[in-house]
């Protein structure tokens, strides 16, 4: 089994937030910040398995703090474990603000991606390495959030099956 480094999954992007990236209460829009976090763990998801992925799965994403116009805000993303075809890929938020340089932690959030092959059907990834503290601890604790994610599955199907998918006048 081809095996991976965690560090050759990581993805960072750094940027301004500019007023029109704001909501009312003045910080950073959640569904902006939502749609940076399923880019750039898309992008570390294949980078681990050089093939096209899709999202089965945003586990979680949690805002911790709020992120201003004074700050910039930084994603880093990578993957975080590894399943036969599917892989947790977490992204760290950290809001700076630039005149103090003070840094926090604003969010966080675990997605699941799974791999495919030329056909769109689910193909093997590289088992990942985790070297540094932090990606041990998160691949050590991962297959926990695995089971919790399948639960949550299950349990999204059981729902599905109670909607109706009629008309609201209907």
């Amino acid at each position: 089994m081809e095996k991976r480094y965690i560090r050759e999954t990581l993805v960072v992007k750094t940027s301004h937030v500019f007023p029109e990236a704001t909501n009312n209460h003045n910080t950073l829009f959640g569904g902006q910040l939502m749609r940076d976090i399923d880019d750039l763990a898309s992008i570390a998801a294949m980078r681990l398995c050089r093939s096209e992925v899709v999202t089965a799965s945003t586990d979680s994403v949690d805002f911790l703090h709020p992120i201003t116009p004074d700050d910039s805000v930084c994603l880093e993303a990578y993957v975080s474990y590894t399943g036969k075809s599917s892989m947790e890929v977490f992204v760290k938020v950290i809001a700076e603000h630039l005149l103090s340089g003070e840094r926090k932690i604003a969010a966080t959030a675990f997605l699941t991606f799974v791999a495919l092959d030329e056909n769109k059907r689910p193909l093997e990834v590289p088992q990942i390495i985790p070297e540094t503290e932090e990606e041990k601890n998160l691949h050590n604790t991962a297959p926990a959030r695995a089971e919790k994610r399948r639960e949550h599955r299950q349990a999204s199907k059981e729902l599905a099956g109670l909607l109706t998918t009629k008309r609201p006048w209907e």
